[in-house]
């Protein structure tokens, strides 16, 4: 008799260049995300699929954790003070959630107008327009747009004083998120909205699902600030009568 899991672990699949893709991420599952060539850009948003209305917030996530970037030990946090996932491991160490997305306006002027009507699957996507597609999948429209994270893009200020994409990552550099509650993950391959690269980026980026280990009490983050205790146990209070790991 064949012991072959019927059932596999674990998941593996990668997200081509300008492309888009959404899931629902069970509580305590884990997303590695990898930039398999370098230059990549992953533009996210997290909403909760029992409560769509609840989304990431890019400012409350920012201004509790006193940071400008994302990295290690940072969480994840929605419009409701709850943690929708935390940054585990990072090998690039900057990821922004300031600047949104690329729109059409910005794919045209930099690198001419391709639409999928005349160029098909040779068209060049942007962030706004991707997102817009997998969300009207849930029913949910414009208006239900946030600020969005873009992860492998690190920003800063040139000599203008202007924000400009300053560093992107390396080939097999990658970001470990783990969920702390039952997530709607959207997301897409195109540009960073500042990317001055002479041809339209190309970066395709692997992604990897599979359980979480539990957190436990000397978790980095959720020890990482005291605004990060507090964001566990609003999860904690949002899923009272389940088992948890962080009482």
């Amino acid at each position: 008799m064949s012991t072959q899991k019927i059932f596999p672990e674990s998941y593996e699949t990668v997200i081509s260049p300008g492309a888009h893709w959404s899931l629902h991420v069970r509580r305590g599952m884990q997303m590695k995300l990898t930039d398999l060539e370098g230059g990549a850009n992953v533009g996210m948003l997290f909403y909760n699929p029992m409560l769509l209305s609840e989304k990431y917030n890019a400012p409350d996530t920012l201004k509790c954790q006193h940071t400008f970037k994302l990295t290690r030990g940072h969480c994840l946090y929605s419009d409701m003070g709850r943690v929708f996932a935390s940054i585990t491991k990072d090998t690039f160490g900057w990821h922004d959630s300031v600047c949104g997305n690329s729109h059409s306006e910005h794919v045209e002027s930099r690198w001419g107008g391709r639409n999928y009507q005349t160029q098909r699957n040779a068209w060049l996507q942007n962030g706004f327009d991707a997102f817009l597609v997998e969300l009207a999948k849930y029913r949910l429209k414009k208006q239900d747009l946030a600020s969005n994270l873009n992860l492998f893009s690190e920003v800063s200020i040139d000599a203008d004083e202007k924000l400009q994409l300053s560093r992107q990552s390396q080939a097999s550099d990658n970001i470990t998120l783990r969920f702390e509650m039952d997530t709607l993950v959207i997301m897409h391959t195109c540009p960073h909205p500042l990317s001055t690269a002479q041809e339209y980026p190309q970066k395709p980026v692997q992604i990897t699902l599979e359980k979480a280990k539990p957190v436990l009490q000397d978790d980095h983050c959720l020890n990482h600030c005291d605004e990060n205790r507090r964001g566990f146990q609003n999860n904690a209070l949002y899923h009272l009568g389940l088992s948890n790991t962080y009482e």
